[in-house]
């Protein structure tokens, strides 16, 4: 079937693909856009995992203030080559990255970094609420599950609704970010501020 140009900008729009990668995305969903957002997608996080091993030495630290100069966020996001690290799109990237932590506040960078004592201090917390709320026996350790995924949506950068699309978490957002820049990625560090705390 002939893909019409239309079609394919409209795709290219949604998904910041490449203009073949829309047209073989249509191809293989018959033209129904919703598909192929979803087709592209799936390959971009298929990309970006592969790429995940790869060392990330290169890169830029990025800043953010945010208006009233109450809030600044400081960034370092690393890639593959400094070719990478240059392009207007990496710099975007790691501004939007910025902005994000300035308006979520991460305690973490990822589940991984959230020392055991702090996991099982929370697990004790909501053991104990789901206890004094009657909650049975049997279900109090899918509740503390439940709560904890919750607990690290909230705190672990990684884990946080993106705030530009909600739909997609930070993790997905560099995964895609990955698979459209053809190079491995990470967040090595930030340090956020905000006047009057510590």
């Amino acid at each position: 079937m002939a893909i019409p140009a239309e079609l394919i900008k409209d795709l290219r729009q949604q998904s910041g693909a490449g203009i073949m990668d829309c047209k073989q995305a249509l191809s293989e969903t018959d033209g129904n856009l919703e598909k192929a957002v979803e087709f592209l997608r799936k390959k971009g996080l298929a990309m970006a995992a592969k790429k995940k091993g790869r060392a990330t030495s290169e890169g830029s630290i990025g800043g953010y203030i945010h208006a009233g100069a109450k809030i600044g966020v400081m960034v370092e996001v690393n890639c593959e080559t400094d070719f990478v690290a240059k392009t207007d799109e990496f710099q975007s990237i790691v501004k939007d990255i910025a902005m994000h932590i300035a308006a979520s506040d991460p305690r973490y960078k990822s589940i991984e970094d959230v020392p055991q004592d702090v996991i099982d201090r929370e697990k004790e917390i909501f053991s104990t609420q789901a206890k004094e709320a009657g909650k049975p026996e049997k279900i109090i350790g899918r509740i503390v599950e439940g709560k904890m995924e919750k607990f690290y949506g909230e705190t672990c950068l990684m884990e946080q609704p993106f705030i530009k699309d909600t739909d997609q978490t930070i993790k997905d957002f560099l995964a895609k970010a990955i698979a459209k820049l053809g190079e491995n990625m990470s967040i090595r560090r930030f340090e956020r501020y905000q006047v009057g705390q510590d």
